[in-house]
């Protein structure tokens, strides 16, 4: 089962850099912050999204572990 986690970087993160960061996805704040958020396979996979993002350069400013959004139930 994977993981949900949301990763915050200081930054501002293009929306095509989605792929890069392993299907995340990009929200950008109001403040200028960026976060990735979405399933992460494993504690090594997201060990290998921080390590990315220190690879660009990015500050990171919370990774936070987050329960999935829940779709709404269809009427029948």
């Amino acid at each position: 089962m994977a993981l949900h986690y949301q990763i915050t970087v200081k930054e501002h993160l293009d929306d095509s850099w989605s792929t890069w960061f392993g299907g995340l996805t990009i929200t950008h704040d109001t403040d200028g912050m960026t976060t990735l958020a979405g399933a992460v396979r494993d504690q090594s996979a997201l060990y290998g999204l921080i390590d990315k993002a220190r690879d660009l350069g990015l500050t990171l400013v919370r990774v936070v572990p987050c329960t999935p959004a829940m779709p709404a139930a269809v009427a029948t």
